[in-house]
């Protein structure tokens, strides 16, 4: 079969996105996302209810992303489907389905790294992209890790460094928090930095040996101050939100690039990928490009359907293991923990 004829289907329900999208190739025909609005009134994902929409949604985005794509599901080679990380209950909705149909039409089934598929999203054929060549570093960064990976192959990875605590996306989205914004509040964080000062407030970067990262003190260190802060005058944070957003956001891109430049220093390679929900924010962005001017870095950015949980990524990295002639043995069954080097 060549490579342009393979239709390969794809499912994302790790959290609380139900996802389905149909690639022909490493090209994208199609990429559905149904959100789950129930969440936002609890101020984060609440697992049971995450399972039961993605009960309610697979069948119909399933059915638009054929659809959208102009695919019959009797021309599909393989059905992708992400094994984990995530939300155990989520990830059993989309394993189960997957396998069902997967077996309803004989053909091969290929469980995928949610973790690897952020990554490998950069290998979508697009008009626009640029394609990563190995070695490339690439910076993870989501609502439930924080990495810097080091990309030797397609599934050949090593963690260089990694948080060991709160992911950066938690960071953003705890911070909002406290500034009494609505889940999820990282969004809001970067649009409120854009008329803001960044050297407004000063925050303390913590002290972490080598790649890793460390969040938790930094957030104690915003709260703290806030408290502080709203004692002296009880209107500071609508005073000044701007400032406030825009200092929080500085100091947590100025601690992802300080650990992206020891990681060039120390690896030698300067070819560097962002990927993951928080790659989505304006202002790592905006660093990245400025260090590809100004550092000679060759830098790879997402684009923006590509950074939050989405089927497409699933999609390609389940056509990149169908190529090696990968299929998932009936047994495979859904694993809330999984590194990205498994």
């Amino acid at each position: 079969m060549k490579k342009q004829d393979i239709f390969i289907l794809a499912i994302e329900s790790s959290c609380d996105d139900t996802g389905a999208a149909i690639l022909k190739g490493n090209t994208v025909l199609s990429n559905v996302i149904a959100n789950q609005e129930v969440h936002a009134k609890y101020g984060g994902v609440v697992p049971e209810l995450a399972s039961r929409a993605h009960q309610q949604n697979i069948v119909p985005v399933v059915q638009q992303a054929l659809e959208k794509a102009n695919v019959d599901k009797k021309q599909l080679s393989a059905i992708a489907f992400t094994r984990g990380p995530g939300l155990m209950g989520s990830l059993l909705v989309g394993t189960s389905f997957a396998k069902s149909l997967a077996l309803a039409l004989n053909i091969p089934l290929v469980d995928v790294n949610h973790m690897q598929a952020h990554i490998l999203a950069h290998f979508i054929k697009d008009d626009n992209n640029k394609i990563p060549s190995f070695p490339f570093i690439c910076l993870t960064i989501s609502g439930g890790h924080t990495q810097i990976v080091l990309v030797k192959d397609y599934f050949d990875m090593e963690i260089l460094g990694e948080t060991i605590d709160d992911a950066v996306g938690e960071a953003f989205d705890k911070s909002a928090k406290i500034l009494g914004l609505p889940y999820p509040g990282g969004p809001l964080i970067d649009k409120y930095a854009q008329k803001g000062n960044p050297k407004a407030f000063r925050f303390s970067k913590p002290k972490v040996e080598g790649l890793n990262f460390s969040f938790s003190g930094l957030k104690t260190g915003i709260l703290y101050f806030i408290q502080k802060s709203l004692k002296e005058s009880p209107n500071f944070i609508e005073e000044n939100l701007h400032d406030i957003c825009a200092s929080i956001q500085h100091t947590i891109v100025e601690i992802l690039m300080d650990k992206l430049k020891t990681a060039v220093k120390q690896t030698d390679i300067k070819q560097i990928a962002i990927a993951g929900g928080v790659s989505a924010n304006s202002e790592i962005r905006k660093q990245l490009e400025l260090a590809q001017k100004h550092w000679n870095w060759k830098t790879y950015i997402p684009k923006f359907e590509y950074t939050t949980d989405n089927a497409a990524m699933i999609g390609i990295t389940g056509y990149l293991k169908y190529l090696q002639d990968y299929k998932a043995p009936s047994s495979v069954s859904a694993k809330a923990r999984l590194k990205v080097t498994e």
